[in-house]
């Protein structure tokens, strides 16, 4: 079975050293970024093991307890670095896999 056009053309694409460096640059963030909401969950998962009574301190008057807003700032944190690595593929990474396309003869395919 021989190679066809597009096949030689994604072969060509996989090969430019532009795009190695693109996937590493994208693995970089997203190992990073993956590697700061790994620390801050093991972080709340080891307070609350070691120090419960510091989570269960009540935030004023109520009866909401100090764990509570901080596991709400875990959820809330996971969701903005969502939107940080979003924003930054959206910026940076389209425009270049879409140039390196572009070089390489997929006009067609780029949005």
């Amino acid at each position: 079975m021989s190679d066809g056009p597009d096949e030689q053309r994604i072969a060509a694409v996989a090969a430019d050293p532009r795009y190695a460096r693109l996937v590493a640059r994208r693995a970089k963030i997203g190992w990073l970024l993956s590697a700061i909401i790994f620390f801050a969950f093991v972080g709340y998962l080891l307070l609350i093991a070691f120090d419960k009574a510091l989570l269960g301190m009540p935030v004023g008057p109520g009866v909401t307890s100090i764990g509570i807003p901080v596991g709400l700032g875990l959820i809330l944190l996971a969701i903005a670095l969502t939107g940080v690595y979003v924003a930054y593929a959206n910026r940076h990474h389209d425009a270049r896999m879409a140039a390196l396309l572009i070089d390489h003869g997929f006009q067609d395919r780029v949005a």
